[in-house]
């Protein structure tokens, strides 16, 4: 991120701004809007949501004048306002992905499918993309990365959310020379894998939140997808199936991540996990051979070895997503990327007795919830990915509470187009 600052200055001094579409007028895309009003060289120039008021009292808040807000649905129509230096709110998420003023698009909707449509739109239309959807990245995203590659544009993760923020730690402890030896993040809940947007709902009213982003947190599938796209990203895998989810405090990280015959509770090196105690932080660990480099880490304060660990104790969501929209125009980088191609796979698992004919909902809903696989452990059980499943996916077969969803075990009632890029990627992989 070293001197992004002074980039995007430079690029104001210029005359000149990066021009951002956004899809999803959400608490993410809210946060975003007013951020990037108070940066140099961005703006977010249109925005689309299926309720408009969203948008324009987005933009509202982040000050920007009322009569500067222009609401069309017409391509010529957002040209011009972009090209006068307005700003556009639209119902078309595909006047977002094709307008032509646009030079970046993000996807703040958190909808799989969405996600999916519209990173294959915006890279068909050789625009960057920026996913602040990571149930959509571990889901299609190798594919979407290598499409994004010969196009000559950049798919990426977000500076910010979990995954961005520890692939941060592995970049800066890899380049560096050091072993890493886990990466991690802390869940701020407990594990309840029954929760579901009834049970979440009285908490989500004291935090503001919805009942069912909420319970998505509590049933653990966001950790789940959140490292999986570590895992992705960088080859490590979980040490067992769902992770350990350790408790612990940041100084007792370091001993934990040791495998079992050291002394540790591990059963191999390179992994992904989380751990309950150091939320909101992320974390690497860390080790080296060298007796030198040990002699200094001691010397530094940072523990006797043989491990230790880089922690940072805030992720800031989207207010970080500028950052790697900067990162990408100016610099055609990714943040975090699948790297790895599909190294885990979060797969769907029945949160109660599911019968023929039922109908599957969605993340943090009250039929399924999220565990993290090896991939390959995932072909060979011929695992349902949890970003497949939404309210056109119906179960052919009865299963038990805790079982893994297989494809033989659904059936779809409507083709969506994260399915067809997945079947796409499972042929090209």
């Amino acid at each position: 991120m070293l001197n992004i600052n002074r980039k995007l200055a430079r690029l104001e001094k210029e005359g000149s701004y990066i021009k951002v579409g956004l899809v999803g007028a959400g608490q993410m895309g809210r946060g975003m809007i007013s951020q990037i009003e108070s940066m140099k060289g961005m703006r977010v120039v249109i925005t689309a949501d299926l309720v408009v008021d969203n948008i324009t009292n987005a933009y509202k808040h982040a000050a920007i004048n009322p009569s500067d807000i222009v609401e069309t649905n017409d391509r010529e129509a957002a040209s011009r306002a972009v090209r006068n230096n307005n700003v556009v709110a639209t119902t078309d998420s595909k006047l977002v992905t094709s307008l032509p003023e646009v030079d970046v698009v993000v996807d703040a909707t958190g909808v799989p499918n969405i996600g999916a449509e519209i990173a294959w739109d915006s890279i068909l239309n050789n625009k960057h993309i920026v996913m602040l959807n990571v149930e959509a990245d571990v889901t299609v995203g190798p594919l979407l990365y290598k499409m994004a590659n010969a196009s000559g544009v950049v798919y990426t993760g977000s500076a910010g959310d979990e995954p961005g923020a520890i692939m941060e730690l592995y970049d800066f402890a890899d380049a560096m020379g050091f072993e890493v030896v886990a990466l991690g993040k802390g869940k701020n809940n407990p594990l309840n894998l029954e929760a579901n947007p009834d049970s979440a709902a009285e908490e989500a009213k004291r935090k503001g939140s919805a009942p069912k982003m909420l319970a998505s947190f509590q049933d653990g599938t966001k950790t789940m997808v959140e490292m999986n796209a570590v895992a992705n990203a960088t080859g490590f895998l979980p040490d067992q199936p769902g992770m350990h989810g350790f408790e612990g405090t940041v100084k007792e990280l370091p001993g934990i991540f040791i495998e079992k015959e050291k002394g540790g509770q591990l059963n191999g090196r390179k992994i992904v996990d989380f751990v309950n105690g150091v939320a909101p932080g992320v974390f690497a660990i860390i080790a080296s051979d060298k007796e030198e480099v040990n002699a200094e880490m001691k010397y530094l304060s940072m523990g006797n070895g043989p491990n230790y660990v880089l922690y940072r104790p805030y992720h800031l969501t989207s207010l970080e997503t500028p950052l790697s929209i900067a990162k990408a125009y100016l610099d055609n980088e990714a943040t975090i990327a699948p790297y790895c191609g599909l190294q885990g796979e979060t797969v769907a698992v029945a949160k109660r007795d599911l019968e023929v004919g039922e109908n599957l909902d969605s993340i943090g809903g009250f039929t399924v919830y999220g565990k993290l696989l090896k991939a390959t452990v995932a072909r060979e059980q011929n695992a349902l990915p949890l970003g497949l499943v939404d309210h056109n996916v119906v179960m052919k077969k009865s299963i038990k509470k805790g079982e893994v969803i297989s494809y033989a075990d659904v059936e779809q009632t409507k083709e969506s187009t994260i399915w067809k890029l997945r079947a796409m990627q499972d042929r090209e992989f």
